[in-house]
């Protein structure tokens, strides 16, 4: 491509001439983005076809992640940084009179995910192609993704993202790899050779279009592939005539397109759970289709497909691949059940990310049974089989049996078709796997002990430090060398210099720098002034009732009342900020927003208490957000309910960048404890057996707290007080109503105590600024074990058994 500076100016400005017919000074910052882009994706693509061929050279085995998000954020500088000619692109653009960063604000959000589920799945394959593992990312080419957020009187209004208005420069559209699923119809059942042969008529046939976008490892030798699929007819309109079939088409089309419209459509009503089973089924038909086109291409017979591919479906929206894979072994490939069963559950393996029951996907029976009329005979039959080895099993238990039946009544339990047709089951963190084994799947587990692991979640170190925060990393490299680029674990050496001051102030200027940059960002968007030098207090994640935002603003008005009441009180200036979008079906977090946003313009105006305290909404939460918000955090709010959060990924990434947690004893906060202890991070609340408990027994009587502790009482009160934060009486009677009713089911106000407490500790702690610094650099130090490179080690060679070059990292760990 390039190597130095002036060979780049040189190579740039040819392209600009030869692509858009363009000179230097005549280009837009909108050329100079789809140049640039367009170099880095051609430079890439003989790696990428190398890498490729390489895998069926040698018939390497390779893993396909199938997942209904992947939050890949923006790639313009994780590719450049990836390639190693990051510093060198930025030192030559600016002799060219152009910015990096904002070339980079060119780039659209890729909206192909939400929340955490989707940004492990990116992190997931940045390290796969990093660790030179033959792994594909399989998702949906979401026309618009979840939607934009705006806030308008405090409101979350959903917008539809446009993000590929200005088109995507990442990726490719493979015409020749598209193929064709099929829905409702009916099944035709007949004998040939004394075989039983299945076929499907008057089906409703759908076009999936792959789309791939090159993963290009660290390093960029190694470049992997993300296939999203997008939904498209499979008529032309010049096949249809008269009026009322044109009408026909348009419909069809309409109905078509709908598939790839919108990541998680409303399932409130029965037509968008439809289209959700749609979404489900097509991304997997499509996947399995290319992936066993793929595989056929090794001349390999199909007995051999679990020796050669590894599918991991993550969580249970991709569940249906059991089904289709059975579906094409038997209905297409000519197998037996028996063998067909064999193939497919030593291929797929599954990842369980949830507790929660209302996450634990079911379907209608009938609305499978009539949209996928053959998948749903072939659930029933393992159904069938399932249930008729538990009852030879455990005779004496009968009762056991519709407890973990795939079909229960009219509902299809989908985690339960998981565990079934999988050959691993993971959890992601101790905890979240312990509670999984001993009481959420217990049956499951005492019937499958060794289909049961753990796989704590991790995070690409490229990503959240080396490109969010290069002059940290820089740090890092300076202190201890740079081999934890390549080893993240190596970060650990770190800790030998936590108490040395120049690196303890070295720290601290670089937080400052990215403090003031939050904040000077903070400012042009809404036109507030934050104090930089205040506590950077940061709540950012899916807003969801056990993820505990409620909790913090509660706290926060605690705080404005206190503040109004007794202005001597000394506090450490603090600015809280969070960041969430809420499910546009879920009203309960949409009333949290509010509350959050009229909170905050209370406290902004106030000038009694805003020189102390500030609180900030920023929406739109999206990775490019939160690359510009992590670096910047004193404080990372991991406040769930204990036992309510498989694992959590933004715990690691604030970690990571010298954040101290404030946090539960929840998902990966625990092994993040085992390794800092109690004075490295800041712990409250009940402990995840004490919520069991808790649930065990119908949990706790709330009106105990209410009435026991006065600031419980106050903060709730000021819900229903007519006047206070310029609130009406009504306006959050539904939170009020909902605490106090439903007997607090993620005990907000139980650890509202223990909470209050914790920022306290946080005040006096903060007064300590050498302190501060050797926490934060321990935390900093052991980071590096949540590193994803970690994680994916652990998976390739625990579940998938795939071979990379990274035996030395696997030796580590």
């Amino acid at each position: 491509m390039f190597n130095n500076k002036e060979a780049f100016k040189l190579l740039f400005q040819e392209n600009l001439v030869s692509k858009l017919g363009k000179p230097l000074k005549e280009a837009q910052k909108a050329d100079i983005y789809t140049i640039l882009s367009s170099m880095i994706r051609e430079y890439v693509g003989k790696n990428w076809a190398d890498t490729n061929q390489n895998f069926q050279f040698h018939q390497k085995k390779q893993v396909y992640y199938f997942s209904m998000e992947f939050l890949i954020g923006r790639l313009l500088g994780n590719n450049l940084l990836n390639l190693g000619v990051l510093e060198c692109v930025r030192e030559g653009l600016k002799e060219l009179g152009w910015d990096l960063e904002e070339l980079e604000e060119e780039e659209s959000d890729a909206g192909l995910g939400n929340g955490g589920l989707g940004r492990l799945a990116a992190c997931f394959l940045d390290s796969l192609a990093s660790l030179k593992y033959a792994g594909h990312g399989c998702g949906i080419r979401y026309r618009y993704g979840l939607f934009e957020q705006k806030i308008v009187e405090g409101n979350q209004v959903e917008l539809p993202d446009y993000w590929l208005q200005k088109g995507n420069e990442w990726e490719v559209r493979r015409a020749d790899k598209k193929v064709e699923v099929r829905f409702w119809g009916n099944v035709e059942i007949h004998e040939e050779d004394e075989e039983l042969v299945f076929e499907t008529h008057n089906y409703e046939a759908v076009t999936a279009m792959p789309y791939d976008v090159p993963v290009i490892g660290y390093g960029g030798e190694h470049v992997n592939t993300l296939r999203i699929w997008s939904a498209e007819s499979t008529m032309d309109h010049t096949e249809m005539s008269g009026p009322n079939n044109y009408y026909k088409f348009i419909h069809y089309n309409r109905s078509v397109e709908s598939i790839s419209d919108f990541l998680y459509p409303d399932d409130s009503q029965y037509e968008g759970k439809l289209l959700r089973l749609k979404q489900q089924y097509f991304l997997c038909s499509a996947g399995l289709q290319s992936i066993l086109g793929t595989f056929e291409r090794l001349g390999l017979t199909i007995d051999h497909l679990p020796e050669k591919v590894a599918i991991h479906i993550n969580d249970t929206h991709p569940t249906l691949v059991i089904p289709e894979l059975m579906r094409i072994l038997i209905d297409v490939k000519g197998l037996g059940w028996a063998e067909a069963w064999d193939i497919t559950s030593r291929t797929v393996s599954y990842t369980n990310h949830t507790t929660l029951s209302e996450a634990l996907e079911k379907w209608p029976i009938s609305m499978v049974k009539e949209l996928l009329p053959r998948i749903y005979m072939i659930i029933e039959e393992i159904n069938k089989q399932f249930c008729g080895m538990l009852m030879k099993k455990y005779p004496e238990h009968p009762e056991i049996i519709p407890q973990m039946s795939i079909i229960d009544g009219e509902q299809l339990k989908m985690a339960n078709l998981a565990i079934v047709g999988s050959y691993s089951v993971n959890g992601v963190a101790a905890l979240h796997t312990d509670i999984l084994k001993k009481r959420e799947m217990k049956l499951f587990y005492d019937l499958y002990p060794t289909r049961f692991n753990n796989k704590t979640n991790g995070i690409t170190h490229r990503r959240w430090l080396m490109h969010a925060n290069p002059a940290l990393a820089d740090l890092i490299s300076n202190t201890i060398g740079t081999r934890w680029m390549n080893e993240p674990q190596e970060m650990v050496g770190l800790l030998k210099y936590s108490e040395d001051i120049g690196l303890q102030d070295r720290t601290r200027a670089i937080k400052q720098h990215n403090k003031m940059k939050l904040a000077s960002y903070i400012h042009e968007k809404q036109g507030i002034i934050v104090d930089p030098y205040s506590i950077f207090d940061v709540h950012v994640k899916r807003l969801h009732g056990y993820k505990r935002q409620l909790m913090n603003i509660l706290h926060i008005m605690y705080l404005y009342i206190q503040m109004k009441q007794n202005s001597t009180i000394e506090r450490i200036p603090r600015t809280f900020i969070f960041g969430a979008k809420a499910a546009p079906s879920y009203s309960f977090a949409k009333r949290i927003i509010k509350l959050i946003n009229v909170v905050a313009n209370q406290v902004n105006r106030d000038r009694e208490v805003n020189q102390k305290m500030k609180v900030i909404f920023l929406e739109n939460y999206s990775v490019s957000l939160a690359e510009k918000i992590i670096p910047a955090s004193d404080v990372s709010e991991q406040i769930s309910t204990a036992s309510k959060e498989a694992s959590g990924t933004g715990n690691m990434k604030f970690m990571m960048n010298g954040a101290l947690t404030l946090g539960t004893m929840d998902g990966a906060n625990v092994e993040m404890h085992e390794m800092i202890g109690d004075d490295n991070m800041f712990l409250f609340g009940l402990q995840s057996a004490q919520v069991l408990d808790y649930y065990q027994h119908g949990g706790y009587v709330v009106k105990d707290v209410y009435h026991k502790d006065a600031r419980v009482r106050e903060v709730m009160d000021q819900l229903v007080t007519p006047g206070y934060f310029g609130i009406n009486e009504l306006e959050f009677g539904d939170i009020f109503n909902s605490i106090m009713s439903t007997n607090d089911e993620y005990f907000v106000l139980k650890d509202f105590a223990s909470y209050v407490d914790a920022h306290l500790q946080i005040d006096l702690s903060y007064r300590n600024s050498k302190e501060w610094q050797r926490k934060s650099i321990l935390n900093i130090g052991h980071s590096g074990k949540f590193s994803s490179d970690c994680t994916i080690s652990k998976y390739a060679s625990e579940i998938w058994g795939l071979k990379g070059n990274q035996a030395k990292l696997q030796a580590k760990l």
